[in-house]
């Protein structure tokens, strides 16, 4: 079978985000994934690294993440290394840690319908305000993102640009203190669709937390959400996902586990 998930938040963690609520002598023992400018970054629980590995060895697991390649490939993931990653949201399909120029190019191709990214960018750079915007980026040539101060941004703000961006064909969502903007074309589904084409993978399995997974939970045969992030947060449901009640770094270990009971 097929397993693919989503990264930040649904199977790795920052500091921030752990959502260590027990007594600290009851904290699980931590695994750092990733080092940013030689500082720890991400984590996941020692118990879900057993997990995945034993996962990666008995299934086709599938990282999918809106990071860009160069972000992805600072996660050190437990178990050998994925023969096949989603990046920059289903722009990049990578086989063995490089992007294939097939899917490459049918990207381009179903972005041509869309407003090009300059009218994005020039649109956010002229409604956001200095007093709540940390930065702006763009990801790949691909699609922009706003690091924004959450206390600061208007509670309107992400509806508005959602409302004068879905015409386009554009999506917005706001994860953390991230808002993307992204191609409606562009998604993990469509890539992960072409993985289990490639490998003939019949089952495929997902997992998520935030707006932009949610065409890859509704792709799935079955998937699970944890119990924060955007989608919870919005009570998004559908039949064939588990709306799973852990929160923080115990939801990607739950995850991890549910996952590989269904691939023993």
């Amino acid at each position: 079978m097929l397993v693919a998930s989503d990264l930040d938040r649904t199977l790795i963690y920052s500091a921030a985000a752990l959502g260590l609520t027990m007594p600290d002598r009851d904290a699980p023992r931590l695994l750092c994934v990733e080092t940013y400018e030689h500082r720890p970054l991400s984590y996941m629980t020692e118990t879900a690294a057993g997990l995945l590995a034993e996962l990666a060895a008995r299934a086709v697991f599938v990282p999918a993440t809106t990071r860009t390649r160069e972000q992805y490939q600072r996660v050190r993931l437990p178990g050998p290394p994925a023969a096949y990653a989603v990046c920059a949201n289903g722009g990049h399909l990578l086989v063995d840690g490089e992007s294939d120029p097939v899917w490459q190019a049918h990207v381009r191709r179903e972005l041509t319908d869309c407003a090009p990214l300059d009218e994005m960018r020039a649109h956010l750079r002229h409604t956001a305000d200095p007093g709540w915007l940390l930065k702006e980026r763009v990801a790949e040539e691909l699609f922009a993102y706003l690091v924004v101060d959450r206390d600061r941004l208007p509670d309107t703000y992400v509806k508005e640009l959602g409302d004068w961006a879905g015409p386009r064909g554009w999506t917005v969502s706001l994860q953390g203190r991230k808002i993307y903007a992204v191609p409606r074309p562009l998604t993990k589904s469509a890539a992960v669709a072409e993985i289990a084409r490639r490998t003939g993978a019949p089952v495929t399995y997902a997992a998520g937390d935030s707006l932009l997974d949610s065409d890859l939970l509704l792709a799935a045969d079955h998937g699970w959400r944890p119990g924060h992030g955007e989608l919870a947060d919005s009570g998004w449901d559908a039949a064939h996902i588990t709306a799973l009640e852990e929160r923080g770094v115990a939801a990607g270990e739950r995850i991890l586990r549910e996952a590989l009971r269904r691939a023993r």
